[in-house]
């Protein structure tokens, strides 16, 4: 690492804890006016954006970066709209700022009050996805912070050319210069002087796969909300609908792959596999899904291909390993193991599972199927646990929380998706009349 590196990285940080304060002062209409131009500046300015855009899609294609990841780093038309249109849903939730927690009075006659404040500077480091640029860069904005943001490699143009755009219109806004910075330096070791700058950065968020999401967690010297590795389950139990299983099944799995709350692992009771299994290996080969599965698995697997040699396309399978129940695919490819009953997938969760999205298909009806849903969502370890219905919705807009800035898998400060509220902290006033104490 040169000093000349260290030393941008650190002026960049400097100016977001400059604007930092007075950002922490504006009215919420000051920075909601912000928030909207910056949205309009996105659309107004989508050529550019998306001429970056092509730069970094085209260069990583020739790296044979696989479809998942491009799919992540890819923008378009609609995209572009969608992160406007998320910019402008921010402006409509209510404002985190000045919220009173608390109010009473002290044995002493000291009136308490904790009211809802900014964390200051947010870093957030991430990978191949310039969407989370803007729904960063909002929702730091909105919450009264300053953010540093540093993308991966892949999206380094697409990264640069939003938060030009965005810094420019919310400065024209009445936002403080620097309120919104990138490190626009692909060297690693920028992410590592960011992810070092204690007190000037009060808390990182890395967004991103397990080595990245591991690397800043044994590397920070400030705060880490850790985010989104997501090895997701869904459970069948056997007293599950079994049309309704499939269909959430693969919704959860093949909505999207490369999601972090895409489904990685299937558990089926042994009692209901060889019903269920066949017909939704076949939809999964439609899909050109991958199949890792356990040895009931995979004999229920010769059965779905053998009814499928005539038509549609091959099923693939092959015999899972140990490596595959830990593993977060983000491809078409999916875990399948047959479990003797509640307690061992209950058991296989929280052994493997990352503590981000689980979910459990039984019939809420029968007694057996209650009480499986009662153990599960008590004993299941996780930040969103689902019954009868897809792990696709962890996701701050679906939980009615606007654009998220992760989905946070940790137990301290915020957990799940978070946004506004976790991007604060709180502050006690204490106002008194002349009290002293002896």
């Amino acid at each position: 690492m040169t000093a000349s590196l260290e030393q941008e990285v650190r002026a960049i940080a400097e100016a977001a804890k400059a604007a930092a304060a007075p950002l922490a002062q504006t009215s919420a209409d000051v920075r909601n006016n912000a928030l909207a131009a910056m949205a309009a500046a996105l659309r107004a300015n989508r050529v550019d954006v998306l001429a970056a855009n092509a730069q970094d899609t085209d260069a990583a294609r020739a790296a044979g970066t696989q479809e998942s990841l491009l799919d992540r780093l890819m923008l378009d038309e609609a995209r572009i709209e969608a992160m406007a249109g998320a910019l402008e849903e921010l402006v409509a939730l209510p404002d985190p700022l000045g919220r009173v927690q608390e109010q009473r009075t002290l044995e002493s006659g000291i009136q308490l009050t904790r009211v809802s404040v900014p964390l200051g500077v947010v870093a957030v480091v991430y990978e191949a996805r310039p969407n989370v640029t803007a729904d960063a860069a909002g929702i730091c904005l909105k919450s009264g912070n300053a953010c540093v943001l540093r993308g991966g490699s892949l999206a380094a143009k697409s990264c640069a050319a939003i938060v030009h755009v965005l810094h420019d219109a919310a400065v024209s806004a009445g936002m403080p210069a620097g309120c919104i910075g990138i490190i626009e330096s692909t060297d690693r070791a920028a992410a590592d002087v960011l992810m070092s700058l204690h007190g000037i950065v009060d808390v990182l968020v890395p967004r991103g796969g397990a080595g990245l999401i591991r690397h800043c967690v044994e590397c920070a010297k400030v705060p880490v909300i850790e985010t989104g590795t997501g090895n997701c389950h869904v459970y069948v139990h056997e007293t599950a609908d079994l049309a309704r299983a499939r269909s959430i099944v693969v919704n959860a799995k093949c909505r999207r792959y490369g999601v972090c709350n895409a489904c990685e692992t299937l558990l089926v009771d042994e009692a209901a596999a060889l019903d269920f299994l066949p017909e939704l290996f076949g939809l999964l080969a439609d899909k050109g899904v991958h199949i890792h599965g356990d040895e009931l698995a995979c004999k229920a697997a010769l059965a779905a291909g053998a009814d499928r040699l005539p038509v549609g396309p091959a099923l693939r399978i092959e015999r899972a390993t140990e490596a595959d129940w830990g593993t977060e695919y983000l491809a078409p490819e999916l875990a399948v193991r047959c479990v003797s009953g509640l307690d061992q997938a209950i058991a296989h969760i929280n052994r493997y599972g990352t503590k981000h999205s689980e979910a459990i298909v039984a019939d809420e009806g029968s007694a057996a199927g209650a009480q499986a849903i009662e153990r599960f969502v008590n004993e299941v370890d996780a930040a969103a646990v689902y019954v009868n219905a897809s792990t696709a919705f962890t996701d701050g807009g679906m939980f009615g929380l606007g654009a998220e800035i992760g989905i946070s898998t940790q137990k301290l400060h915020v957990r799940g998706p978070f946004a506004l509220e976790g991007l604060t902290s709180y502050k006690y006033v204490l106002c008194g009349t002349g009290q002293i104490r002896a």
